[in-house]
């Protein structure tokens, strides 16, 4: 017997439609899960090779993210919300391959092939018009790369979770295991570091 339900009203995070497909896996449904990954998939892959700065070890380690949540189907307890649960996996390999290897830096408006296609890196311009346009955005988008890189780890994993996966600070402060109090002072130290190291090429938004 599965210790929560898609019929246990008492757990607040079945309003979450992701943790209901989760529970619907652990009851058998191999089609949720493929709704997870194919969800989460690009999300994961972008936000990992923005921490380890490796096309390579993104993809293996967001195959690596999956297999950890097939493996966890049958013990599955909705405790969080599942984009939460699934990022905090995603953060402690990414750790654990920073500590291993360090990659070199590349710039955030690159590209690269998954099995949905080509993945751009979220902050590129769609309506830049010129040769001159591309370049100052790629010189930008390099700057900030290399301002975010240089954040200390804990105040990084805060605004990569802000910045490009759009989670409030519970769901940040969930998915590194602090209090929303710190969530609020890292990002607040991290904006200050970014905005004297991005001076004078555009407004750092929080």
């Amino acid at each position: 017997m599965f210790f929560f339900t898609l019929q246990d009203k008492s757990n607040p995070y079945l309003s979450d439609s992701d943790v209901r497909l989760m529970l619907e896996f652990q009851e058998g449904n191999k089609a949720s899960f493929e709704t997870l990954m194919r969800k989460y998939f690009p999300r994961l892959v972008n936000f990992i090779y923005r921490y380890v700065n490796s096309r390579e070890a993104a993809e293996d380690l967001t195959q690596e993210v999956f297999l950890r949540v097939y493996k966890s189907g049958s013990s599955y307890k909705p405790q969080s919300k599942f984009q939460t649960w699934v990022f905090t996996i995603a953060r402690n390999l990414s750790l654990n391959e920073l500590r291993r290897n360090k990659y070199k830096t590349v710039s955030l408006d690159a590209t690269f092939s998954s099995d949905d296609g080509e993945l751009k890196r979220q902050v590129e311009d769609p309506n830049s018009a010129s040769p001159d346009d591309e370049v100052l955005l790629r010189e930008k988008a390099a700057a900030v790369k290399a301002a975010i890189d240089d954040l200390p780890e804990n105040q990084r994993v805060a605004v990569l979770l802000r910045r490009y996966e759009q989670f409030s600070y519970e769901e940040i402060a969930r998915t590194m295991n602090v209090s929303s109090k710190a969530v609020k002072s890292l990002l607040s130290r991290a904006r200050e570091s970014l905005k004297n190291k991005l001076s004078g090429w555009f407004k750092v938004v929080s």
